[in-house]
């Protein structure tokens, strides 16, 4: 599984080394790359994102303004041409701090911590056979914490994203595990699941009602954000007799 990254980056030569180092590391995927902080923000909050190299001194926000704006924050590199930002970055959790002008060497070895702390957000799950047929009785195991939690497939209602976590709703209990919402949704049965909006997935038998925007589960209402609409209605026609 690739590391789906954004660039954010002012200064054109330093975005274009960047965007280089990153499309000849096989281990990434460049999902975008950004001049403007701002525009970045609003990518980040509607699309899932492991990685973000992003630049300290800007002249929109800082990196460090981006980072503190985050509600769901990525993986996270800064870049900088100076060295006294390390330790307040260090503070903000990110996963390294490469100090310009970045060498490859460099750069792949920020690329290398990343890898391992991806690695351990990965979820430990039985995968069910079948994405397409998927009998009722069929299970995944989610980790919480140092347990592994058998779940039926049938008996979950809805995952939401919680930043670094998942929430896992079932009738009687909720299940939080450290892992993507992206990892959880590859594993789950395409015609037993949807994702409705960046932060949530849904369970199709669990659907009471479908108002405009809105789908409502245990009274509760979820918003179809715009970029799944279309995917939304094409699974629901699916349902249609």
């Amino acid at each position: 599984m690739k590391i789906r990254c954004i660039i954010v980056e002012d200064e054109p030569l330093a975005r274009k080394l960047m965007e280089e180092y990153v499309r000849t590391t096989p281990s990434l995927e460049l999902l975008k790359s950004f001049g403007n902080p701002l525009q970045a923000l609003e990518f980040l909050r509607e699309e899932e994102v492991d990685l973000l190299f992003s630049d300290i001194q800007m002249k929109e926000i800082t990196g460090l303004t981006l980072l503190k704006l985050l509600q769901k924050k990525p993986m996270v590199v800064l870049t900088t041409a100076y060295s006294e930002y390390a330790i307040e970055g260090f503070d903000l959790d990110v996963t390294d701090y490469l100090l310009k002008p970045i060498t490859f060497e460099r750069f792949l070895k920020a690329v290398e911590k990343v890898t391992q702390r991806f690695k351990e957000k990965q979820p430990v799950i039985k995968v069910v056979e079948s994405k397409e047929s998927v009998p009722s009785n069929e299970f995944i195991f989610i980790k919480d914490g140092t347990k592994l939690l058998k779940i039926r497939l049938k008996d979950i209602l809805y995952i939401q994203s919680l930043k670094d976590y998942v929430k896992v709703k079932t009738p009687d209990k909720q299940i939080v595990s450290l892992q993507t919402m992206k990892s959880l949704e590859e594993s789950l049965p395409s015609n037993m699941f949807i994702r409705i909006h960046n932060s949530t997935i849904i369970a199709f038998d669990a659907i009471e009602e479908i108002e405009r925007d809105k789908v409502k589960i245990l009274d509760q209402y979820f918003p179809i954000s715009d970029s799944y609409k279309k995917t939304f209605k094409e699974f629901i026609d699916s349902k249609k007799v």
